[in-house]
């Protein structure tokens, strides 16, 4: 949902339920350069209220934050929480641009989930229908204007100039995956509170989903199951993780069921691309955030689905300095959404 064309100065802003990340690049159109990073942790009850005087302190977070990275740029492409938002590919009549444009605003009520007075929509064209070859099929989001409002007057208010909204899981995926593959990818993201899913194949996403289940789930369940405090469940569950040979596989038992809500999940997204797609088989799947910290889940998740699975570096397509490289990979499995945005072309 781009608002400017043609701006070249700006940063990723990522504003998660768990820490504001920040990233500014630097380059045209090709590999991009990494200017400067920076991330601040906030509290998850705060980033996700709508209180008006925790959007205050929010705000001031992300304020303090650009300060003290010195970033100069007052241009920003913002993530938009991938649950907060609605998105689907569909078919349509083969039109011209205007016409399209026009039919998808009289078809728009039926394909969208709130009320289209209420709602920002933006469609991006993917190509031929793999279903019907009189059509073509689009990839559509749309999002409450209450959603986009807040958050733009929100960091409007601290001199912010936003060029862009995208869903968190699409900027995701530019950045996790390489910019030349042609073969079906899944990018799974594991958040705290709810995991994020898409499917990309040549250079779009087909399929979205964010999934209700997160590791805060995962480490509820270890704490009922093991009679354990939150902070024991914590450091259990991501040391030991679906490992059947540590602990006697306690922790394993504790919390496979949760974890296998979450990959029942995936399951289903992938047969429901498979039944749109018959034709291309998927290549692989790319984890990152809790998914790729929880030891032994990109293990298990190969074997279920029989596919290589690859731990998803966010930088893959950004030149940096080789020093940083250590510095780097150890924040990628929490930068994904942010390096996307900076790496947006408009």
């Amino acid at each position: 949902m781009s608002l400017l064309t043609g701006v070249s100065d700006f940063i990723g802003l990522d504003i998660g339920t768990s820490a504001i990340r920040v990233v500014q690049l630097r380059g045209g159109s090709g590999v991009k350069t990494l200017d400067k990073y920076a991330f601040a942790p906030v509290d998850s009850k705060l980033a996700m209220s709508d209180s008006k005087a925790d959007q205050q302190k929010l705000i001031q977070i992300v304020r303090d934050l650009l300060e003290q990275a010195r970033i100069g740029s007052r241009n920003v492409a913002v993530g938009l929480p991938s649950q907060r938002v609605f998105t689907t590919v569909v078919d349509i009549d083969r039109l011209d641009e205007n016409e399209l444009a026009k039919s998808i605003r009289y078809q728009a009520d039926s394909l969208i989930p709130t009320p289209v007075v209420d709602s920002k929509i933006d469609w991006a064209l993917l190509g031929d229908s793999p279903k019907d070859k009189t059509k073509v099929e689009l990839l559509l989001t749309s999002v409450t204007n209450e959603i986009v409002e807040s958050r733009l007057d929100m960091l409007e208010s601290i001199g912010l100039n936003v060029i862009a909204f995208e869903p968190d899981n699409l900027a995701l995926a530019r950045a996790l995956v390489a910019a030349d593959a042609t073969t079906p990818q899944l990018v799974l993201d594991m958040g705290s509170k709810s995991s994020d899913l898409v499917i990309v194949m040549n250079g779009a996403a087909r399929l979205t989903r964010s999934i209700p289940t997160g590791s805060d789930a995962i480490i509820k369940a270890a704490m009922q199951n093991l009679g354990i405090d939150e902070k024991q469940a914590q450091q259990f569950v991501f040391k030991f993780g679906l490992s059947k040979d540590k602990l006697e596989g306690q922790i394993h038992q504790a919390i496979i069921s949760t974890v296998d809500l979450l990959v029942g999940e995936i399951e289903k997204s992938i047969k429901f691309f498979q039944a749109r797609y018959p034709q291309v088989k998927l290549d692989r799947i790319i984890v990152t955030g809790g998914a790729s910290t929880l030891p032994e889940f990109p293990l298990y998740i190969a074997n279920k689905f029989g596919v290589s699975v690859e731990i998803g570096n966010a930088w893959r397509n950004v030149s940096f300095p080789a020093d940083m490289q250590n510095e780097l990979l150890a924040v990628s499995n929490s930068f994904g959404v942010a390096v996307g945005l900076a790496e947006r072309m408009e």
